[in-house]
């Protein structure tokens, strides 16, 4: 008898040991999940994308003197980000053609004019279910830029008119350089010539965050009263850039003509917080796109906390701080 209980006991004990190793394991499953779920997270909080070029409409042309113009819009995972690019874009071409309101709805209206094809398009576009009227964001920023491109072509036939062998362009175009933590930065690039003794350019960062999906200006990564402590620093940059340069004897003499102002044009890069400027706002057309360059090290106690890098990856051999001129950098 005891030995019937002892087997049948054993049996038991095998069988609940077989089940139990037959029982598939709860933690990987959801250790998986909580992966992929923070892959997915870590991918939101990323810019990634490209350009694209818009489809303008030039007229048949030869020889040296042809009008050239490029515009080119981003196409992102970040679609706040693309929108608001293209409403920069239009900023641009609205100071580079000095288009004023009243002369921009000519533009549109002749535009309308010689595309009745288009306009008839829109028309039956406006009429069908929204479901059916598709516009994507390159199509709408197209018709947006028609009326600038009527007005630069337009001011192409006055220099020809008035035997001006000038070839006239416009380039615009935007290019992601910082794609996540702790900002996201978009660089528009702008250069044109429209006749006169040289060209024009313009760079021009915007900065975002992307988990709160909003622009991110200066003030904004400054810790608390300290825009006076940048500016004094950033002035140090500009007089060593001053004598550096050999712009002038002394920064003294150099400031009665060329007064330092602190640019809210910034962007956080490898080496420090860059502050850009534009033509004619620091110096002559001469110096082209200045940018000053101050490092982090410098700026411990002026940049909040999540604008700093990690210790482990600060540059400790870094130059004090630094100042250059470009035409257009990326």
């Amino acid at each position: 008898m005891l030995k019937n209980k002892t087997i049948f006991t054993m049996s038991i004990l095998a069988a609940a040991i077989a089940l139990s190793a037959c029982q598939p394991k709860q933690t990987e499953p959801k250790q998986d999940q909580a992966a992929a779920s923070e892959a997915v997270q870590a991918e939101a909080l990323k810019l990634a994308g490209d350009v694209e070029k818009l489809t303008l409409a030039l007229p048949e042309c030869d020889g040296n003197s042809c009008p050239e113009i490029s515009i080119e819009r981003l196409s992102s995972n970040q679609a706040f980000i693309d929108d608001f690019i293209d409403q920069q874009i239009l900023k641009q071409l609205d100071q580079i053609l000095d288009i004023s309101p009243k002369l921009l709805k000519e533009n549109q209206q002749a535009t309308t004019a010689e595309n009745p094809k288009d306009a008839k398009a829109q028309d039956q576009a406006a009429e069908q279910p929204a479901s059916l009227a598709v516009e994507t964001p390159k199509q709408k920023l197209e018709q947006q830029v028609a009326p600038y491109l009527v007005n630069f072509l337009s001011l192409d036939k006055e220099l020809k008119a008035l035997s001006a062998n000038h070839q006239i362009s416009l380039m615009i175009k935007p290019k992601i350089l910082n794609a996540d933590l702790p900002l996201a930065t978009v660089v528009l690039n702008s250069s044109s010539y429209l006749g006169g003794a040289h060209g024009s350019s313009s760079q021009r960062y915007y900065n975002f965050d992307l988990e709160k999906k909003k622009q991110v200006e200066l003030n904004d990564i400054l810790a608390p009263n300290q825009k006076a402590a940048l500016e004094k620093k950033a002035h140090e940059v500009f007089k060593a850039w001053v004598i550096e340069s050999k712009l002038a004897n002394s920064v003294e003499e150099y400031e009665q003509a060329w007064k330092f102002t602190l640019s809210d044009n910034f962007y956080l890069s490898s080496q420090g917080l860059i502050l850009q400027y534009g033509e004619y706002e620091i110096g002559p057309y001469v110096v082209g796109l200045p940018r000053l360059t101050i490092p982090y090290d410098q700026l411990q106690t002026v940049l909040k906390k999540q604008y700093l890098p990690p210790v482990e990856a600060k540059n400790t051999s870094a130059p004090a701080s630094t100042a250059t001129a470009n035409k257009a950098q990326s």
